[in-house]
């Protein structure tokens, strides 16, 4: 199975093969080490060589095991959800670093953090928020209610659901709602991974992600813009002063990115933070 993964150009082989083997013999992968010698059954066999047959044809494996890990929770995922990616774990690590080094942070006393992540497809970043910061309220939005699915699953998972606003709608929209609604605390941060990927750079996207994973979640126009700068440009509506806007980019965009906050004259020296790659990806802006 790793001679054949590797032939095929998948990512971390020996890794796959492992998922896949201890998703069919419901175990962790450690077990594969301390009991070797478990036989698999017929059953077993025969669910294995279709899963493998899948991954040979470049179906993400997590996918194929129904989970995939962000921020150190798993996750249920499906193809109505992007895979949670690692360079994504730098929003939560810049929203837990600033909501911990101010107290009290949220808003008036005793009222909850007030967070937001827009594009929230499976919910890795609202429910990993909701799971380090327990006096945080999130409203997670997206436009698909398939996605929303997976995000209320997760939410359940990891006991959450009670602090999660689960909200269908276009980027802001239901955020603007939820004010207009007599719902007048302004965030303290505003979290996004929307899609993103240019139109020019669409063919280079490797083949488990461009034929496999929902196309509407990865591509962001001819500029890789067509959300990201409604995002932005909206932001500073919502932000309480001293609030936070994070939003994954595209690397290529940055200085577009940057020039947009700019422009809004309502943020205090915006940075693109670069990912585990040296790329720049995680735009961070401070309200004014």
């Amino acid at each position: 199975m790793n001679t054949a993964f590797t032939e095929k150009g998948l990512d971390s082989p020996r890794l796959c093969a492992e998922m896949l083997v201890a998703h069919v013999l419901g175990c962790d992968r450690l077990r594969l080490y301390t009991d070797p010698d478990r036989p698999a059954s017929p059953l077993e066999r025969e669910t294995l060589r279709g899963l493998v047959a899948r991954a040979l044809r470049h179906e993400p494996i997590q996918y194929l095991v129904g989970e995939a890990w962000f921020f150190g929770l798993p996750l249920y995922v499906d193809r109505r959800v992007l895979v949670p990616r690692a360079c994504t774990e730098a929003i939560v690590e810049q929203v837990i670093q600033h909501a911990r080094a101010r107290p009290g942070f949220g808003g008036p006393s005793g009222e909850a953090t007030l967070i937001a992540d827009v594009c929230t497809g499976s919910g890795c970043i609202a429910v990993a928020l909701a799971r380090h910061l327990p006096h945080a309220r999130v409203i997670a939005t997206d436009i698909s209610p398939d996605a929303l699915e997976v995000t209320a699953r997760n939410a359940e998972r990891h006991g959450v659901s009670d602090r999660l606003d689960l909200r269908a709608g276009n980027l802001l929209e239901p955020v603007l709602a939820h004010a207009a609604a007599g719902q007048n605390q302004a965030l303290s941060y505003l979290c996004s991974n929307p899609p993103y990927i240019l139109d020019a750079e669409w063919d280079a996207v490797p083949r488990n992600v461009r034929e496999h994973e929902p196309e509407r979640a990865l591509r962001g126009g001819p500029d890789g813009l067509q959300l990201v700068a409604p995002i932005v440009a909206g932001a500073a509506a919502l932000l309480r002063p001293g609030g936070l806007l994070l939003v994954e980019i595209a690397s290529v965009t940055r200085e577009q990115v940057l020039d947009l906050c700019r422009s809004t004259q309502a943020f205090e020296q915006p940075t693109v933070l670069n990912d585990l790659e040296g790329k720049p990806r995680t735009l961070v802006a401070v309200r004014s």
